[in-house]
């Protein structure tokens, strides 16, 4: 039988809300992608050039530690990972993530919330970091849709 994971990390609650739809409707499990040190509003401030969220943005090779360990990813054939889009690519935590799991022959999905930039730098960027990995074509998502999206790559 086939085991789905939702994995997401989210700043503002917009993903959150959008994975737990996702793993509402498909019957999957859910993981918090959550920093050890939790953001604030300063931390989150992308026009200030020293906030915590843009310094990490300006170093390709920053991995914010994450707060819980990755779950047994050997239970799960199918991941979908979800983020906002920082920067035009996903925040450093999700490859925190990435790094952190054997998800080789493991079908990814990622899913992106943005207020207009699009996933693709960070489809490709990500399947960088896990080549051994099947990927499908992810998608950007709005404030609703999720649910039927979901259902519609995982059946499809």
């Amino acid at each position: 039988m086939c085991k789905t994971l939702i994995a997401y990390f989210s700043a503002s609650g917009v993903t959150a809300r959008a994975a737990k739809a996702i793993a509402d409707a498909v019957g999957a499990d859910l993981y918090e992608i959550r920093p050890a040190q939790p953001y604030t509003p300063a931390d989150l401030d992308w026009t200030d050039k020293r906030s915590r969220s843009t310094t990490e943005m300006n170093d390709p090779a920053c991995r914010p530690a994450i707060a819980e360990p990755v779950p047994d990813m050997a239970q799960y054939d199918t991941v979908l990972i979800g983020f906002p889009i920082w920067w035009y690519v996903e925040p450093r935590i999700v490859d925190t993530f990435l790094e952190h799991c054997d998800c080789s022959g493991k079908t990814l999905i990622p899913f992106a919330t943005s207020g207009g930039s699009g996933i693709d730098r960070a489809e490709k960027r990500m399947q960088a970091l896990c080549p051994k990995a099947v990927w499908k074509r992810g998608s950007l998502l709005g404030s609703s849709g999720a649910a039927d999206w979901a259902k519609r790559i995982l059946n499809g």
